[in-house]
């Protein structure tokens, strides 16, 4: 057997606040686990997103550091229509989180629009023209 990558993991601050995000973004991420030690996510295609509090990164790893400067990741998620892009849009800044790009047609044919998550995530959602 070969390797394939299984899971991206997003060490976070606020597991709270992040899985908040990530639910308004449209994941069904089950309610009362705001104060696990890892929360795991897997979508029906496969792909899956593993929430991780500093505090329980410091217990495996304690020189862990959380990273500075420019965030070096960045999630994409696909929308069914560009009219979801802007309800996601509209969704996510009015519950109070930070606009990156508000929804726009780009020149490669698709309706993008991009949020920052609570730890400074640059988060894209796009739909097919």
């Amino acid at each position: 057997m070969g390797i394939s990558l299984h899971t991206v993991g997003i060490t976070v601050k606020d597991l709270g606040k992040a899985l908040q995000f990530y639910r308004i973004l449209g994941l069904p991420i089950p309610e009362g686990q705001d104060n696990e030690h890892h929360v795991e996510y897997t979508s029906d295609n496969g792909y899956s997103i593993g929430f991780i509090p500093e505090s329980t990164m410091l217990q495996t790893n304690p020189h862990w550091q959380a990273p500075t400067g420019d965030n070096r990741i960045s999630l994409q998620f696909g929308c069914d229509t560009p009219a979801q892009v802007n309800e996601t849009y509209d969704k996510l800044v009015a519950s109070g989180f930070k606009s990156f790009k508000e929804p726009w047609d780009a020149f490669w044919g698709q309706r993008f629009a991009q949020v920052i998550d609570p730890d400074g995530n640059n988060v894209a959602f796009f739909a097919d023209l």
